[in-house]
C-alpha cells in the first residue's frame, strides 16, 4: 500500500483529498500537512517516507515550488513523487511546474470521478498532468 502527504492549507481541499484517499480508496498510510510553516522539520520527522506527495502550489509562507525543492534536498526522498495541485490551469504555470521537476499536476477541485484512475497511473509511475477538470 503506498504512503501519501499532502501539503495544503485549504480546509476544504484537505477534507476532500482525505475522503478520496482514506474512504473511497481505502488507503490507510495518509499524512496531512494544513500548512507549510517548519515544512523541513516536518518532513525530516516523517516515518514511513511517501510514495506520493501532493503540494498545494499556492501556499504561504512556503509555496509549492519551494516545497519541491526542500523534498528534493534530502536524499531519502529521492523516489516520492511530487504532484501539484493547483486551481490554475494556465499555460504558463504548467511549464514552470514541469520544469521545477514535478512528477505531474492535478487541477483543484480534484475530479472525484477520475481521481481514482489517476491515483492508479501515479502508483504505476506515469507522470499525470490532469489539469483540465
Amino acid at each position: 500500500m503506498p504512503v501519501f502527504l499532502y501539503i495544503e492549507d485549504d480546509l476544504y481541499s484537505r477534507e476532500v483529498m482525505k475522503l478520496l484517499l482514506v474512504d473511497v480508496l481505502g488507503f490507510k498510510q495518509v499524512t496531512i500537512l494544513e500548512d507549510s510553516h517548519d515544512f523541513e522539520d516536518k518532513l525530516v520527522k516523517l516515518s514511513p517516507i511517501p510514495d506520493i506527495v501532493f503540494v498545494d502550489i499556492h501556499m504561504e509562507p512556503i509555496n509549492g515550488f519551494k516545497i519541491l525543492e526542500i523534498i528534493r534536498q534530502h536524499h531519502q526522498y529521492a523516489a516520492s513523487q511530487v504532484i501539484a495541485l493547483t486551481a490554475s490551469v494556465m499555460n504558463e504555470e504548467v511549464r514552470l511546474l514541469k520544469e521545477a521537476g514535478f512528477n505531474g499536476a492535478i487541477a483543484k477541485p480534484v475530479d472525484s470521478d477520475t481521481f481514482p484512475e489517476t491515483i492508479r497511473r501515479i502508483m504505476s509511475h506515469e507522470e499525470v498532468w490532469k489539469i483540465i477538470a
